[in-house]
């Protein structure tokens, strides 16, 4: 027999609680508990067919043909770069990010195109009308003849419209619009995303058609929505960036079909999203060779290699506390790394505010970063500038010594590619690289040897 109880979840972290309580006790965010209805069945569990388990017997590893996956192209380089080489049939893909970063412009443009080489594309949405889709294809240049336009939010209404129309690839902006009407709650909480997305993924799978989710964010930058979310899905994209900057970039986080933490780089312009196949070239368009306080590093995102330009400036405060404000990397590594040139190097940053920033709106997270934001710091303070043509690449601990990094070879190629001459690297990587290197190298053991070697004298 089936009952009904009252239940409270989360709908940030999806915990159930047996009372309502202000703060959640698991993620620790206030007011995001919700009165749910949840039924239990007291029933015992069907027995399963043994026609059904013949049907489906356990193999051998071995016996599995692991053949290669026939990917559907896209002509959209840095979008498939991202998927791993292309859209795998039946998958399902979950695109987050803040809104107006640009989600549905991207989406749209991934469907024209696909439509353009001869698939019906079906783009279904719950937030605009049709419209509105006109509008904005109309602005983007879009008029592709074979993309269906559905607005619609019941979910039954929607599978039945793809079986019927069977087209090459699905959009739904979003999946926190999208209701099944057997539950009782309203569309965006725990239980609706959940199982709307489970069933969404059996479509997707039976039909063998890759399905494209649009996902809302909470204030913190994840997904909202409960995390299975995230793990029934195939694939978890982030478009990043900074809305008052024209830069956008597509992260993978999650990828059962190729490279976790693959990034494709966009620019925002009036066509709509449009592929930067050369980054750091972009990146470095701008910049003062002669400028204090400006260091490059080679950091990799996912499997590219991207010369990002670190800036930064220190000046004598006016409180009694200096400040320290970090744009583009995370606030705890700079105070790490001011700490360590105040007693390593010997720089007086006790009485100076110090100010980081990444040119272009990006977020870089990786370690080997440490040496170029240290330099770069080291030279705002000093007002003496790093030379031109070297690029520096390397972590930093607190002893002040420098730290391997991965995959040399692919940051020293970058580097040359773009004309620069020498790269500042720890001793320790000098014999993992090639005989013939593209760039003269200069090991430093330390950050004091590694400032030194960069300012100009």
């Amino acid at each position: 027999m089936s009952k009904r109880h009252t239940r409270f979840v989360c709908q940030e972290c999806g915990a159930v609680q047996p009372k309502w309580m202000g703060r959640c006790p698991d993620c620790g965010e206030w007011n995001t508990l919700v009165e749910t209805m949840v039924e239990s069945d007291s029933r015992s569990p069907p027995s399963v067919d043994s026609d059904t388990i013949l049907r489906n017997p356990p193999r051998k590893l071995s016996e599995v043909r692991a053949d290669e996956l026939a990917r559907i192209p896209v002509p959209l380089v840095e979008f498939s770069r991202v998927l791993g080489g292309g859209i795998v049939p039946g998958s399902l893909v979950l695109i987050g990010g803040d809104p107006g970063i640009g989600k549905s412009t991207l989406l749209l443009q991934v469907s024209a195109l696909l439509a353009q080489n001869g698939g019906k594309v079906l783009y279904v949405s719950g937030e605009e009308s049709a419209q509105q889709i006109k509008m904005r294809a109309h602005r983007l240049g879009l008029a592709p003849e074979e993309l269906y336009v559905l607005t619609e939010t019941n979910l039954h209404s929607i599978i039945e419209h793809v079986s019927q129309l069977h087209p090459t690839a699905v959009v739904v902006d979003s999946i926190q619009t999208v209701y099944l009407e057997e539950l009782s709650s309203a569309a965006g909480s725990v239980s609706q995303v959940r199982e709307c997305a489970a069933l969404l993924m059996r479509t997707a799978k039976a039909d063998n058609v890759p399905v494209f989710l649009v996902g809302h964010v909470t204030k913190a930058g994840s997904i909202a929505g409960p995390r299975v979310l995230e793990h029934i899905v195939d694939t978890v994209l982030y478009l990043e960036g900074d809305r008052f900057h024209a830069y956008r970039l597509l992260r993978s986080v999650k990828n059962r079909f190729g490279a976790t933490s693959e990034v494709g780089v966009f620019e925002m312009k009036n066509e709509g999203l449009v592929e930067v196949l050369n980054p750091s070239a972009a990146f470095l368009e701008e910049r003062l060779p002669n400028a204090s306080g400006s260091a490059i590093g080679v950091t990799m995102e996912g499997t590219r290699p991207i010369m990002v330009e670190f800036q930064a400036l220190s000046s004598i405060t006016a409180f009694g506390n200096p400040r320290r404000t970090a744009n583009g990397i995370d606030f705890n590594r700079l105070l790490l790394l001011v700490a360590v040139l105040s007693k390593r190097v010997g720089l007086q940053l006790s009485d100076q505010d110090v100010f980081v920033n990444v040119i272009g709106g990006l977020t870089v997270s990786e370690p080997a970063a440490d040496l170029a934001v240290a330099v770069a710091i080291a030279s705002g303070y000093r007002n003496k500038p790093v030379a031109a043509d070297i690029a520096l690449v390397g972590e930093i601990g607190l002893s002040g010594e420098l730290r391997s990094v991965g995959q040399i070879g692919a940051r020293l190629n970058e580097a040359a590619k773009l004309g620069f001459k020498r790269c500042i690297l720890p001793r320790s990587l000098r014999r993992a690289v090639l005989e013939e290197p593209p760039i003269e190298l200069l090991a430093a053991r330390s950050l004091a040897d590694a400032v030194e070697m960069a300012l100009v004298r």
